[in-house]
């Protein structure tokens, strides 16, 4: 995000170790804070003042907490690839609460067949938004592509939600209280296969089309272009579509790893719950226990989501298409922006 940044000096990718998993998880924490929120568009041009002072080396020595904390919101707020601010409702810092109301919605116990439509039309048009405005932009969508897309992610969340809400009450061998179960979880099997699909079609065109890939620079290479006056940015080495295959897979994996929990742990615990004298005696409770069970699994299972694969992804050159085996940097590996 910081590359769109005035200035040879490099910003540290991280100030964790992004090849582990939980600095991975750090990271994205930082990324997806909600409170990045609050620094509006005078505090942002103020973290990339102040980044823009170390990248032209105005401010020596090593990075600092307020270098950082400018880092995190410029993280939080950039698209990595144009280097203009995500459309704030789409951002990863917005993405729970966002959805906070639209996934309470549809694991409102009793919904029938219009709330059930409309629910599931309105979660897809928002990861319609989010896939989009947080895709590899090096290979964009047009309108019609999006409409399309937009079209077949909606049908196809609709036609799981409302199959499966046909099906549950016809499973007559099981228990009712299974039966009660399987029926809360029906969103989250809607919401899985469809988040999956809808990544895909959102970011067909990257794997048609392929997206940028770069070489890994030597810390010699990187040396030199700092102290280089007239440093251009990086050249892309062309367009790879096995890199785009793994980009939008990795992409469609962590969406389930995110809804997974958000899905399953709030319907089943409030199953609980409503068994209760206590939840029995207060029937108006439902919907801010609900609301809460969602908030919470949010908070926590985004930033575990989002870390199970690295964002700037660093692969050998020789596991590309042929024309890239010779153009890997340093031992012989490139990068590319897998998204988020």
């Amino acid at each position: 995000m910081s590359a769109s940044i005035p200035g040879n000096r490099d910003i540290p990718v991280s100030q964790y170790d992004l090849t582990t998993y939980w600095g991975r998880v750090r990271h994205a924490a930082d990324v997806s804070d909600p409170r990045t929120l609050l620094a509006g568009t005078a505090g942002l041009e103020q973290a990339k003042s102040l980044l823009a002072q170390y990248k032209q080396n105005k401010i020596p020595g090593a990075m600092t907490p307020d270098l950082w904390q400018a880092k995190k919101v410029v993280d939080a707020t950039l698209h990595p690839d144009t280097g203009e601010p995500v459309l704030l409702p789409f951002r990863m810092s917005c993405y729970v609460l966002s959805n906070l109301v639209v996934t309470a919605g549809m694991l409102t116990p009793g919904l029938g067949t219009p709330g059930t439509l409309l629910w599931q039309i309105g979660n897809q048009s928002l990861n319609v938004a989010i896939n989009n405005a947080n895709a590899n932009k090096s290979t964009p969508l047009s309108v019609s592509q999006i409409a399309k897309s937009y079209c077949m992610a909606v049908s196809a969340s609709c036609s799981v939600a409302l199959g499966l809400n046909a099906l549950v009450p016809r499973l007559k061998r099981i228990s009712p209280n299974t039966r009660l179960i399987l029926s809360r979880l029906v969103p989250f099997a809607a919401v899985a296969s469809a988040s999956a699909l809808n990544v895909f079609l959102m970011r067909g065109e990257e794997i048609r089309q392929g997206i940028d890939v770069y070489p890994i620079l030597s810390e010699s290479e990187r040396a030199e272009r700092e102290q280089s006056e007239d440093s251009q940015p990086l050249q892309s080495l062309g367009k790879s579509k096995k890199a785009a295959t793994i980009a939008v897979g990795e992409t469609a994996i962590s969406r389930i790893l995110n809804a997974t929990p958000i899905m399953v742990l709030p319907p089943l615990i409030l199953v609980r719950l409503e068994k209760t004298q206590w939840l029995r005696s207060r029937p108006r409770m439902v919907m801010p226990i609900n609301l809460g069970l969602v908030l919470t699994t949010s908070l926590f299972a985004l930033p575990l989501a989002l870390a199970a694969f690295p964002q700037r992804q660093a692969i050998s050159a020789s596991k590309l298409e042929d024309e890239f085996h010779s153009k890997g940097g340093y031992n012989g590996m490139v990068e590319f922006n897998r998204g988020m």
